[in-house]
């Protein structure tokens, strides 16, 4: 006997939250399942741009505890959060439930648990979310990236699937296009995530102008806050290096056969496209991540052999000796890509089709 096909995919705000939710739920789509996404505010601004999925706004928050008022401040709109949520499962009437990781999934599973509505969550980052572990005593599975996850309370271990890194068609489809690309020109992307890095706009120019002081000729492609372009493109101008300023593009496809290297924050989800593109990177994990965990991501990355590492504190010492021995040995890149070819998440639809079966057939 076969179920309705109702499945609510809930997400927190950022990229790499938002971007696997939307790659899952264009996925079941063309399963033909009935797909709603259930989002922040900061979650709709990228998701608006997409005009075939439904979206619901369910604002929450991160509980508080610096103070008593916080906290309890934190607790009433965690609580309301809830109570829309209840309204939208009576409403949409879903069979599963998706929690992409992020405050906001919390309050939708929360639901699905009051209604007793199976509801399975996903952790891409090498160490479990505060959502995520809060809600894994409840959720029916885990999915996880990589199956090093750490945080996690062993007596959940059986829930753990690992499923790889859910990311878009497009970038599993993906094939470098070979060009004869000029060797003594470096092509570098500047990627700071959906919030950007506001410190990479700061901070690069100067690198880069080390680079043509030392005869090392780069083209550069960054991503930076809409307050910093004017400034970053003037900065670029001024020393005479050729550039490409962009602000939040989702849509990173585009550059990827143009670059020779990436110089990326290290959320999960961009070193999941980065690695699946075969693009070599250097990750400078964001010091405030919760956990520590793009520092973690970051870490099981490089000793995977699939990219360098270097630490916020590090890149004024350590940025431009990495980019001047890339320069000199493009070897250093080859045997990158060579380390990423070896890995693969083309499977991972298939795998998740396999684990969701018994939830819609009996």
């Amino acid at each position: 006997m076969r179920y309705n096909k109702k499945i609510i995919i809930a997400t927190g705000g950022t990229g790499g939250h938002v971007f696997p939710a939307y790659s899952l739920a264009q996925h079941f789509k063309k399963k033909d399942y009935d797909i709603n996404i259930v989002t922040d505010n900061r979650g709709y601004k990228i998701l608006k741009n997409y005009k075939n999925i439904k979206i619901n706004i369910i604002n929450s928050k991160t509980l508080n505890n610096k103070n008593l008022l916080n906290a309890l401040i934190s607790i009433f709109q965690i609580f309301i959060a809830i109570i829309f949520s209840l309204i939208l499962l009576i409403k949409v009437r879903p069979r599963l439930i998706f929690g992409m990781g992020g405050y906001s999934s919390f309050p939708i599973c929360v639901a699905a648990k009051i209604f007793k509505i199976p509801f399975i969550v996903y952790e891409n980052n090498l160490h479990i979310g505060k959502a995520n572990k809060y809600l894994l005593p409840w959720a029916k599975k885990m999915f996880v990236s990589h199956k090093e996850l750490e945080g996690v309370n062993e007596k959940y271990n059986s829930k753990i699937v690992e499923i790889g890194n859910i990311v878009r068609d497009e970038i599993l489809q993906y094939k470098p296009q070979a060009k004869n690309k000029n060797q003594d020109l470096l092509n570098i992307i500047v990627i700071g995530g959906s919030q950007a890095a506001k410190i990479f706009a700061e901070v690069l120019p100067g690198i880069f102008q080390k680079c043509k002081k030392e005869n090392i000729k780069v083209k550069v492609y960054q991503q930076c806050l809409a307050s910093q372009r004017e400034k970053l493109q003037e900065d670029y101008h001024n020393l005479n290096i050729e550039c490409e300023i962009f602000n939040f593009n989702i849509n990173l496809l585009n550059y990827f056969d143009k670059i020779d290297l990436a110089i990326t924050r290290s959320g999960s989800s961009m070193l999941a496209e980065l690695l699946n593109c075969c693009v070599p990177f250097i990750s400078v994990p964001f010091v405030f991540s919760a956990d520590n965990h793009q520092l973690k991501n970051a870490k099981f990355y490089k000793k995977k052999g699939y990219g360098f590492l270097i630490k916020e504190n590090e890149i004024n010492e350590k940025l431009f000796p990495l980019i001047k021995s890339i320069h000199r040995d493009r070897n250093l890149l080859n045997l990158i890509k060579q380390k990423q070819k070896t890995h693969t998440d083309k499977f991972v639809f298939k795998k998740i089709d396999n684990e969701i079966k018994e939830f819609f057939y009996e």
